[in-house]
């Protein structure tokens, strides 16, 4: 069994909970989940600009667990973009 996760602060809540190709039905794609912490990293280190120390230190992570997030997150949009799968955000 696995240490239990710390609570990460997720100070962004983007207000949409999904990103889909245009003109297929949601129903019919496959979907890739971004969860809460994916989306703040995005936010601060793309979006606000802060380098990955800063940003570990906002969402109270280390800075090698705020890379692997990151990493995570770029990964699922990278693929949903690629191969046309939406995107959920997953509630906060």
């Amino acid at each position: 069994m696995g240490r239990p996760k710390l609570p990460r602060c997720n100070c962004f809540n983007p207000g949409v909970k999904y990103f889909k190709p245009q003109g297929i039905p949601l129903c019919s794609l496959e979907e890739e989940i971004l969860f809460p912490d994916e989306v703040s990293a995005l936010k601060f280190y793309d979006v606000d600009g802060l380098d990955q120390t800063q940003a570990a230190k906002e969402m109270g992570v280390s800075q090698p667990t705020f890379a692997r997030i990151l990493k995570s997150a770029r990964k699922k949009v990278a693929q949903s973009i690629i191969d046309g799968k939406a995107i959920r955000i997953e509630e906060f």
